[in-house]
């Protein structure tokens, strides 16, 4: 398809298909609810549990890696199973399932365990559902699926945290009266997944994968597979986890009833981009947006470590949606490139296993950094990591496959 045929903006929009909507509005009321905790988490750990930095950078991190780990066997299991749904199913069940934990948890220890549980839930689901979208989207409009559905999902990102906003305010900073109202909109996004999705039947011409996780499986994957995987390491290695923006917030004096707007603020512009991006990706290279995303997330980090009041943060945390927004939908379509339609879930899976290590990775050290250096030497270290990821992506991110290249490619 050249590239004045492929469709537009808008147009891709309306050709998107309904599973992708739905299985979008799935992810959106599940990040209502996981935001509406997360949003007061690190806040209820330090000032209500009286947990240090280190150890929320410790939770948060565990808990993302958790979530990446359980993906490569979730993956797997949808290639080997040849059905996606059900895994995807069972995951937002889970998760849903352990929301009342956080409300209950009388220490740091349960808030471990809570969180444990519930991005174990995210593992499971997380590959599955990916594929499930790979295989329902048409190739063309492989990025504005994606893209619509991490734009979705982010709608709940913000929707979560006003919510927080907002019954922080009616109720008087009580935080466990808000963890308990977010367990109704996990409920409904269960519901949702298990009567309004269905999924495609499997194509009769495709190959049954006996163990998607051997050698020969790995190697089947691809050269081009495994760069993007680099490529998403790199990139990961350059941030940390969203809780940080939090503290930064709280540490230029922000009221803890209105730390969440932070979250709110990011979200918007993840969001606002995110679709866009994934559409402009089915025309462009894909690398090239990446890059871009990487000088957001530059700024942002420039622009928290050197402007401690509450404009420079709201600054930053605008920059730092706008980089998710240029990545995380991109690479998301990248993976559905350049893996054979049979390995799918396991490439899904170990990329998400691999940048969530770099996840873990990246939150312990800024933790430490910001016990020993304060929040200027962490977001200044995240700087000069960004930097460098950006020249690997440089680097290496030229043999990235267009969309239109890798089904050819398998042909």
């Amino acid at each position: 398809m050249t590239t004045a045929s492929k469709p537009n903006l808008w147009s891709s929009l309306l050709r998107i298909p309904k599973g992708v909507w739905v299985l979008g509005f799935v992810s959106m009321l599940m990040d209502v609810s996981s935001e509406m905790i997360h949003a007061l988490l690190p806040v209820y750990l330090v000032t209500v549990l009286g947990a240090s930095t280190i150890t929320v950078g410790f939770i948060e991190g565990i808990a993302e890696a958790t979530a990446s780990i359980t993906k490569i066997f979730s993956g797997a299991l949808s290639d080997w199973f040849g059905r996606r749904k059900l895994l995807a199913a069972l995951g937002y069940g889970l998760a849903a399932c352990t929301k009342p934990l956080f409300p209950l948890a009388p220490n740091v220890q349960w808030v471990v365990a809570a969180r444990f549980i519930d991005r174990f839930g995210k593992g499971i689901r997380g590959a599955p559902r990916d594929a499930l979208i790979a295989d329902i989207t048409p190739t063309e409009l492989r990025g504005a699926g994606f893209g619509l559905r991490q734009s979705l999902d982010t709608v709940g990102a913000f929707v979560g945290p006003l919510l927080a906003i907002g019954l922080m305010w009616w109720m008087a900073d009580n935080f466990k009266a808000v963890f308990w109202f977010a367990v109704l909109p996990a409920f409904l996004s269960l519901a949702l997944i298990l009567f309004a999705v269905k999924e495609p039947e499997r194509d009769a011409g495709q190959p049954t994968v006996r163990n998607p996780l051997n050698v020969a499986a790995i190697r089947e994957l691809g050269w081009t597979y495994w760069r993007v995987v680099v490529v998403g390491i790199v990139f990961t290695f350059a941030r940390f986890s969203e809780a940080f923006l939090i503290l930064r917030a709280l540490s230029v004096g922000l009221d803890a009833t209105w730390v969440p707007g932070v979250m709110v603020v990011m979200n918007i512009a993840y969001a606002l981009s995110a679709y866009p991006v994934g559409a402009l990706s089915d025309r462009i290279n894909r690398t090239g947006l990446l890059a871009l995303g990487l000088l957001f997330l530059a700024g942002a980090d420039l622009v928290l470590a050197l402007l401690p009041h509450l404009g420079g943060v709201i600054l930053g945390v605008v920059l730092w949606g706008l980089h998710m927004g240029f990545s995380q939908g991109l690479f998301a379509a990248l993976v559905a490139d350049s893996a054979p339609p049979a390995l799918r879930g396991t490439a899904f899976g170990y990329f998400n296993l691999f940048t969530g290590l770099a996840t873990l990775a990246a939150s312990v050290i800024a933790g430490l950094l910001w016990d020993i250096a304060g929040p200027a030497g962490t977001f200044l270290a995240g700087l000069g990591f960004t930097l460098i990821s950006l020249v690997g992506l440089l680097t290496i991110g030229n043999g990235i496959v267009r969309p239109t290249d890798a089904s050819e490619n398998r042909s």
